[in-house]
């Protein structure tokens, strides 16, 4: 029998990406973002949802841009700290040591040290509640040839990105591969 917990913020997976912008001096700003996911496929986009009260909001609505900067597990404690503090007291980047890397694509910072990197311009704005969703056409995708497996596609399994779990609030590994996609189905008929 199930229990009713009411409304809540709960669904998995959820991820931990962190999201680049610049502030209106120009200056790397990071923030690390759960409320995330691809939203489109044609064109392809991502939503993000962020509170007014955030640095990070300001330097998105004055940009019109964003990357999602997927981590990977032994970039947790960074991570984590990126999304406890605020950039509008301190360079939280150069605090972490993470490198920002000027995207010629889009008007925000990418992360070197993250294997896969989403560049975004914003195309829609909506006000929801508390938060604010801000919708980014994909203008490209960065990886490492480290995630890359021998036909070109990101590997899953050496990205190593990790999920949040809005619950517990903790982070967890990628699992192991239940079933290929499309085929596993096609056993029931």
């Amino acid at each position: 029998m199930k229990r009713s917990l009411g409304a809540r913020t709960l669904l998995y997976p959820t991820p931990a990406v962190v999201i680049g912008s610049y502030d209106k001096n120009g200056r790397a700003n990071a923030a690390t973002v759960a409320w995330a996911g691809i939203c489109c496929s044609a064109p392809p986009c991502v939503a993000i949802s962020l509170r007014k009260a955030t640095y990070s909001y300001g330097c998105i609505l004055e940009r019109k841009a964003f990357t999602v900067n997927v981590p990977s597990e032994e970039l947790v404690a960074k991570v984590d700290y990126l999304g406890m503090t605020s950039g509008k007291e301190e360079d939280k980047l150069a605090t972490v040591g993470l490198t920002p890397v000027k995207s010629v694509l889009v008007d925000a910072p990418y992360i070197r040290e993250f294997p896969l990197v989403l560049e975004c311009k914003v195309i829609h704005i909506t006000e929801i509640g508390l938060h604010t969703q801000f919708i980014g056409e994909i203008v490209d995708v960065k990886a490492e040839e480290s995630v890359l497996d021998e036909k070109g596609a990101t590997s899953i399994k050496r990205a190593k990105p990790f999920l949040y779990s809005p619950d517990d609030r903790n982070y967890y590994g990628i699992g192991e591969l239940v079933a290929k996609g499309f085929e596993v189905g096609k056993k029931i008929t």
